[in-house]
């Protein structure tokens, strides 16, 4: 007897974008959503997560970014976010995702999403950011505002640490850095770094004015836990928006030891959005 792949199979695929490899998960039907991962990380880390969202009635492509989990680098020694955002539009263009989709980026994936959403606003139908990087600010205390670049990076990389550690659903979060983080850093260590230290410079708060001004409508998330995304440079992306965050339990990487949670967030955003054609599967717990 034939076997049938789940409803919400995700397959993993390559395509050739500008003469340069793109590996991606793709799977389900319905909305099209465009899933950019985290500093670090590839697709693969957020598998459960993008079960979910398929579940909810979405078609899912989620690329690895450049010079990580098998994807080739962009051309340059330090390539900005307007490059990865160009290369974020020639990507859909390249899988098939032809109308304006929903566009989610988690952590350094949320600053290349937003550019995105600056730069190629007819790509966007709506923006979601989750413990996103971009708003460059680390502590405002007294009037005084200190941001992220001075920030030690010593102190980044331990409280990064600190954050897989305590991450809730540790054996997930430890299974999402076997799996993508140590075979990039192996890989590519001086990529690994130079992301690190885009993540920690990048400002990108007229950007997120631009698009409260006239852009696609934004979800700013964030967890009330996180490390490596302080709590200040969080008020700022939202001030910067004009909207109201929202916070969920958890650390910087909830979404990948809570898939339920994020699955649970996403259909209120998608339930705002409109409604999701089909039916909503109930998800299976941990899988």
């Amino acid at each position: 007897m034939a076997r049938h792949p789940a409803p919400d199979h995700v397959e993993w695929s390559s395509v050739t974008v500008r003469g340069r490899r793109v590996c991606y998960a793709a799977g389900g039907a319905g909305i099209p959503v465009v899933f950019i991962h985290g500093w670090a990380l590839g697709n693969r880390s957020y598998k459960r997560a993008l079960k979910r969202l398929i579940q909810l009635g979405c078609s899912v492509h989620a690329p690895a970014l450049p010079g990580f989990g098998g994807s080739s680098e962009l051309p340059g020694r330090s390539p900005d976010l307007r490059g990865h955002a160009a290369w974020l539009a020639d990507f859909m263009d390249a899988v098939g995702v032809g109308r304006p989709a929903l566009v989610v980026g988690h952590s350094l994936g949320g600053a290349v999403a937003a550019r995105l959403a600056h730069d190629h606003p007819d790509r966007v139908a709506r923006l979601v950011l989750i413990n996103a990087v971009g708003a460059a600010v680390w502590k405002e205390a007294a009037g005084e505002v200190r941001y992220l670049a001075e920030r030690p990076i010593w102190e980044w990389v331990a409280d990064f640490s600190r954050d897989m550690a305590t991450t809730d659903g540790l054996g997930s979060a430890l299974r999402a850095i076997v799996e993508d983080a140590v075979p990039n850093v192996a890989r590519n260590p001086a990529g690994v770094w130079r992301a690190a230290g885009l993540a920690r410079r990048v400002d990108l708060r007229r950007e997120l004015e631009s698009i409260a001004a006239g852009g696609p409508p934004v979800t700013a998330i964030s967890s009330e836990g996180d490390l490596v995304v302080p709590a200040a440079s969080f008020r700022a992306l939202c001030r910067s928006l004009g909207v109201d965050g929202r916070l969920v339990p958890g650390r910087h990487s909830w979404l990948l030891g809570r898939p339920d949670t994020f699955g649970a967030v996403m259909a209120d955003v998608l339930a705002a959005a409109g409604p999701a054609p089909g039916p909503t599967l109930l998800p299976a717990a941990n899988q």
